[in-house]
């Protein structure tokens, strides 16, 4: 199957949504709790929100087709904690969001988890530096967008309700002073959405690792709680919550391209 989706746009812009994929292969799935097939931690409907956004704008789209079940591609490829000393799903993941087991019995043995990173994890990241390098040399700067979406509750995680949404830039050191200062006015000058600006979401992996505002390649993570655009419990889609949520987010990444 293709590993990911690629539109490419023609602005300095590159929205990148690791989590949007909810594929499991068979072989895989076939190991895992009933419960964990449905891939429920998925970044739901994302590239729905986006796609629109990017078209209009002219902007890079990248999502998965896979799972982040499968292999996270917003984790680093050798496996190590984002968050050390805190409780977090990993690389290759044996638990959800809920603390509960993926596997039906066993965990991915090394060997696993390395021919998953080879798979999914290196052309993603391939395609995704291949993708800036190509706008950073038509425009001489770019702004990696991580778009992401979670519950807005998950106890295992974090304490009480999650703000609406959630900016990260790494405490500043992924994305331009004036880049940020952009954003966090964008924000200040709406009041439908609640918001935190590193907060509890300071950046994954791909913020962290491709941020080089002194290289010319910002980078900035938007994490969304998923009440605002579908229902959490059964995933579905909700058209008019989506679009005032949508009406949110454009002039975030129009701000980008100041």
């Amino acid at each position: 199957m293709d590993i990911f989706r690629l539109d490419q746009g023609s602005v300095p812009l590159l929205i990148s949504l690791p989590h949007d994929g909810s594929h499991i292969p068979d072989d895989i799935a076939a190991r895992m709790h009933p419960a964990a097939r449905r891939s429920p931690d998925t970044d739901w409907h994302v590239a729905r929100l986006y796609a629109p956004l990017a078209q209009v704008l002219g902007a890079s789209l990248l999502r998965p087709l896979a799972s982040r079940y499968v292999v996270d591609l917003n984790r680093p490829a050798d496996g190590h904690a984002l968050y050390p000393g805190k409780r977090e799903t990993g690389l290759v993941s044996t638990i959800g969001f809920d603390g509960e087991p993926l596997y039906l019995e066993g965990e991915p043995e090394a060997a696993e988890v390395q021919r998953r990173v080879n798979d999914y994890w290196r052309p993603y990241h391939a395609a995704l530096q291949q993708e800036l390098a190509r706008l950073r040399s038509l425009h001489g700067r770019v702004v990696l967008w991580e778009g992401h979406s979670i519950r807005s509750r998950v106890p295992m995680l974090f304490d009480g309700r999650l703000p609406d949404l959630n900016l990260g830039t790494a405490d500043g050191a992924s994305c331009s002073p004036s880049l940020q200062q952009r954003l966090e006015g964008v924000l200040g000058a709406q009041d439908r959405f609640d918001y935190a600006v590193n907060g509890r979401f300071k950046g994954g992996y791909i913020t962290r690792q491709y941020g080089r505002p002194d290289d010319g390649v910002d980078a900035v993570q938007l994490e969304m709680t998923q009440r605002n655009y579908m229902d959490e419990d059964s995933f579905d889609w909700d058209e008019s919550k989506a679009a005032v949520l949508r009406n949110a987010i454009e002039p975030l990444l129009r701000a980008c391209l100041v």
